[in-house]
């Protein structure tokens, strides 16, 4: 891929960071809380940053065994996070070419709508199912998440950083 002027060169990603990650951000996903539809999913967040930037390696599986985890925590309608999930990372996937060209703020923009669609998609199933609306702060999650979304990115990708002044040993 070529880079944009200016771009750091990144160290590989380690797959045990990667997944420490989302397991980290599921444990946080499971915390008690109390259900208040304004907040962020921290795991949906993490999920679509390893989407985007390894998709080999977290995937629409992933996704999908990540949202039954939560389903079964939450007790809601088995299903309705695996298919937010797995549409939200389908999607990641999809965009992951042309997103990683902008800026990490311009990205932030680029995945609110995945954010809004994955939550829509959560909704829907809740809906359809006879639940009760949670609310229009529900609006608020995807707008969170969104403006978690530099944070995340200078979280997830500092151990991949490289040295900013080469040397003999470092020459790149």
């Amino acid at each position: 891929m070529i880079m944009r002027p200016g771009q750091q060169l990144l160290l590989p990603a380690n797959p045990l960071f990667i997944w420490g990650s989302l397991l980290v951000a599921l444990m946080l996903g499971m915390l008690p809380l109390g259900r208040t539809p304004w907040m962020p999913d921290i795991l949906a967040l993490v999920l679509v940053f390893w989407s985007v930037h390894q998709p080999l390696r977290v995937g629409i599986g992933a996704a999908f065994l990540f949202g039954v985890a939560m389903d079964v925590h939450q007790a809601s309608l088995l299903g309705q996070h695996a298919l937010a999930y797995t549409a939200l990372s389908f999607f990641a996937i999809t965009i992951h070419r042309r997103l990683l060209w902008f800026t990490v703020p311009s990205q932030a923009l680029q995945v609110l709508p995945l954010f809004a669609a994955a939550h829509l998609i959560a909704l829907a199933i809740r809906m359809l199912t006879g639940g009760a609306f949670p609310g229009w702060s529900l609006v608020l999650a995807p707008l969170l998440e969104a403006a978690l979304w530099p944070v995340v990115s200078i979280v997830l990708l500092a151990p991949q950083r490289r040295a900013p002044d080469p040397d003999e040993n470092r020459p790149l």
